[in-house]
């Protein structure tokens, strides 16, 4: 039989076309994504920026902190409190005198657009450690002089600085150093910085390493060669980049696999199926029902071991495209190059992905052969001679669990945990279920949904509507393979597209709820706000304005410390203009100073007095005023506004926003004015809180859109091959209905008619398939975001899902216009031959 499989592929070979095109994308795909996790995860080290020219960088460390589990930005307690003098002291006295260098970072901007760079101050001595040489002028005598960058400033010019401590501060340029990729640094002196930044980033030390280390012991790592590049602003960046990237695949390996799977599986059955009158006539002459699953198998694994050999090379060449899509979406670092390598990691997934494809060609042609193995002998042509209208029980089966199953996940999902639609991971593979048990049981909808949609057109003269509704009925398991791939297209981008825009919309409808006040200032171009121009706003007759400063507040739980974000801001202006959702107790309390509003998630009891740690290691114990209700992502402790001191108990001292309302009686249009002059070329922008919404929920919701709208495109360019390849499949089989049509006296004209209606046909068949799985999805959405944020309407992108309709009409057009074409072309619009004339007889 192995023999008989070799001659049936060199025949057929057209038939199978189809199916190793599928296949071969499907293996490259998951290929891909394989060799992209393989490689993030056994990446070189990147190379030292700020410390490069450093023998070595002494940072305080946790050991057992790890930043992959914590979100950026968020510092261990040691880290956050910055080297102590303790630590100063001791690496200083490993060395000689001059051979240890502070190192201070923090909030510095010179006017002008911002860039993708961090704009940032450090302290003089630093500079030569990171290959900064002066171009000219000097280096800073005294506290108003500084240094900058080539190109924002020339030697002698006074300029503003930006800084957390002062606001808008004004000193000269005394020099200026070549620029550099990755930071826009100003340096002032050691005072200086030190008054600007209390705290201390690292040490640089020229001491002997082994001397250091013996002194720091396991209070803080010394880095040398590339470590120093942990040492770096980029290595935080680097790691929610790789993070972002290692978290994404994933999702996108299971949908698009499955996805994929589903396909090529459909596709080599469909090819089964296409043969099984030849299958019919072997066993007529004899063979017999072990035979013939043998010789499919054969083939099987022949198509399936060729077409996944191919897949996995280009999935290996082509992992550096699923890469650059990724870089173009802002999700994976610029840097990230894949090149090909058969490293034993690399191999793993390769491996993986080649037995993946051969176990999905055998699967699927195996599955479909059984029923045609079964067939007697007298009854071979008769059974050949049309398609079988049947659903096989395990099928059916499968299709009801599946179901019941979906329908179960959407209903527990909706009503007992509908914070799972706001995790991109978990909803997006949920939103696969209800779509693949429409394709599952679309053979059972095809006969209803056809004589639906060709209802309007029963009373069309001519015979194509007839034939067309009477080809679909009595073809149905033909019509729901090529129709799967349409329903795919069509119901995946549209349940995960709505879902992202869907809840984008909750979440703005949620924020402009929870924000009392008319005006709000925001960043501009700068990472926040200076409290200095908090209060010079706040000084403004009539205005009255909040302004939360992120900070990090650590509690112990056990043996270990946990941390939080919290955000320090005057109750009154949290109760008039923020509105929490307070669930238990108030925000008024009557020692506002030492109190603090948590989520209700955190588990404390109003009442509670918690001990805490600042971020700069100071001991508080604060009392649970109220707890408000909040979603995962947006639990935050409200603290009291002594907690904002800048450089002290915040990250940076600066607000992400503010708030703005109006006093009674107090003229807006003169309130704004004077507004909008108190922060003119201070780093801040005045807008209305409807803006600052739309602003607040495109960063909020970047990262969900990302993974979800580059699941569909990744889901969407497959399918898009597969419908094209299915229909070209089925239409190219049908040269004998091609030849019956034309014995019947239909003119060229209404063959191609005929064939373009039934694709129309199959096309709308899917699609209807498509909205029903659709629907179930975000029936389940609409409930769940009703409970997450109250009013929540679907948003459907109908131009979007119009246009995908749209291309995806097109290409099965395409798929069935090019075979019909073809074979019309051949016979030149002549008579068909004896050959033919036999073949219709015989149907």
């Amino acid at each position: 039989m192995l023999t008989v499989a070799v001659q049936t592929l060199r025949a057929r070979w057209v038939s199978f076309l189809g199916t190793v095109v599928a296949l071969v994308l499907g293996v490259a795909q998951i290929a891909a994504m394989g060799v992209l996790l393989a490689t993030m995860s056994d990446l070189p080290d990147r190379p030292a920026e700020r410390f490069a020219n450093a023998p070595a960088v002494v940072l305080p460390v946790d050991p057992d902190w790890n930043p992959a589990h914590h979100d950026l930005g968020v510092r261990s307690l040691p880290a956050a409190r910055g080297v102590p003098p303790r630590l100063l002291r001791e690496v200083t006295a490993a060395g000689m005198p001059g051979d240890t260098v502070v190192d201070r970072a923090f909030y510095a901007q010179l006017p002008g657009p911002e860039g993708n760079k961090d704009q940032v101050g450090h302290p003089w001595p630093v500079a030569r450690f990171g290959g900064y040489d002066l171009n000219d002028g000097a280096a800073p005598a005294n506290d108003r002089e500084i240094v900058v960058p080539a190109g924002q400033a020339r030697t002698g010019d006074t300029v503003n600085v930006l800084t957390a401590e002062d606001g808008v501060g004004h000193y000269t340029v005394s020099g200026t150093v070549a620029a550099v990729d990755w930071e826009n640094a100003v340096f002032f002196t050691d005072v200086e910085a030190a008054r600007l930044a209390p705290r201390v980033n690292a040490l640089v030390t020229l001491a002997p390493v082994d001397r250091v280390r013996a002194a720091v012991g396991t209070e803080a790592d010394v880095l040398t060669g590339r470590e120093r590049h942990l040492a770096d602003a980029g290595a935080d960046r680097d790691r929610e980049a790789l993070d972002n990237t290692v978290t994404l695949v994933p999702v996108m390996a299971s949908v698009a696999g499955t996805t994929a799977v589903f396909v090529v599986a459909s596709t080599f059955a469909f090819a089964v199926v296409q043969r099984r009158r030849e299958i019919a006539l072997l066993r007529t002459v004899g063979a017999t029902p072990r035979q013939v699953r043998r010789m499919i198998r054969n083939e099987a694994l022949l198509v399936g071991t060729v077409a996944s050999a191919a897949g996995t090379v280009l999935g290996l060449y082509g992992a550096q495209s699923l890469a650059d899509l990724l870089i173009g979406m802002g999700v994976s670092p610029p840097w990230l190059r894949i090149g090909p390598s058969l490293r034993l990691a690399v191999l793993v997934p390769l491996a993986a992905a080649f037995l993946l494809g051969v176990v999905v060609a055998l699967s699927g042609a195996v599955a479909a052969s059984r029923r045609a193995a079964r067939i007697r002998p007298v009854e071979a042509l008769g059974e050949a001679s049309a398609d079988d209208t049947g659903m096989p029980p395990a099928r059916r089966l499968l299709g009801v669990t599946g179901g019941i199953c979906g329908t179960g996940l959407t209903a527990w999902i909706a009503f007992r945990s509908p914070g799972t639609v706001l995790s991109p991971n978990t909803y997006v593979v949920s939103l696969l279920v209800p779509v693949l048990v429409a394709a599952v049981l679309a053979p059972l909808a095809v006969g209803p949904l056809a004589r639906l949609l060709m209802w309007p057109f029963r009373r069309l003269e001519g015979p194509i509507a007839m034939l067309v509704r009477e080809s679909v009925l009595t073809s149905r398991r033909r019509t729901a393979a090529t129709a799967a791939p349409v329903l795919l297209t069509v119901g995946l981008t549209l349940s995960l597209l709505s879902a992202t825009d869907s809840i984008g919309t909750a979440r703005d409808n949620g924020v402009q709820r929870a924000v009392s006040s008319p005006y709000a200032l925001a960043p501009d171009g700068t990472p926040g706000i200076s409290p200095r121009v908090i209060a010079k706003v706040a000084r403004i007759d009539g205005v009255r304005i909040a302004a939360p400063v992120l900070t990090t507040l650590y509690t112990r739980d056990e043996n270990r410390i946990e941390e939080n974000d919290a955000l320090a801001v005057d109750p009154a202006a949290l109760k008039d203009m923020l509105r929490p959702r307070v669930t238990h107790g108030s925000i008024d309390s009557d020692d506002d100073a030492n109190s603090m509003v948590v989520a209700d998630r955190w588990d404390m009891p109003v009442g509670t007095r918690v001990p805490v740690l600042m971020a700069d290691g100071a001991k508080v114990t604060l009392r649970v005023a109220a707890t408000y209700r909040a979603l995962s992502g947006e639990d935050v402790a409200y603290l009291p506004p002594r907690f904002a001191g800048t450089g002290r108990y915040a990250r940076d001292g600066l607000a992400r926003r503010a708030y703005i309302s109006l006093a009674p009686g107090t003229d807006p249009a003169t309130a704004t004015a004077a507004i909008r002059r108190a922060v003119a070329g201070t780093g801040a922008r005045f807008m209305t809180t409807d803006a600052l919404a739309a602003t607040e929920s495109a960063y909020t919701r970047h990262l969900t859109e990302v993974r979800q709208r580059s699941t569909a495109v990744i889901v969407l360019l497959f399918c898009f091959i597969a419908i094209l390849n299915t229909l070209l499949m089925a239409t190219a089989d049908r040269r004998r209905d091609l030849t019956v049509l034309r014995l019947t006296g239909a003119t060229p004209r209404q063959v191609v008619r005929f064939f373009l209606a039934e694709s129309l046909l199959v096309v709308a068949v899917g699609v209807t398939l498509a909205l029903a799985a659709s629907a179930v999805n975000l029936a389940g959405l609409a409930v769940a975001l009703r409970q997450l944020f109250g009013t929540a309407p679907i948003v459907v992108p109908y131009a979007v899902m119009a246009a995908i309709t749209a291309v995806s009409t097109l290409l099965a057009v395409a798929g069935t216009l090019l075979p019909v074409g073809s074979a019309l072309r051949t016979r030149r619009g002549g008579a068909p031959g004896r050959k033919a004339r036999d073949t219709a007889r015989r149907c």
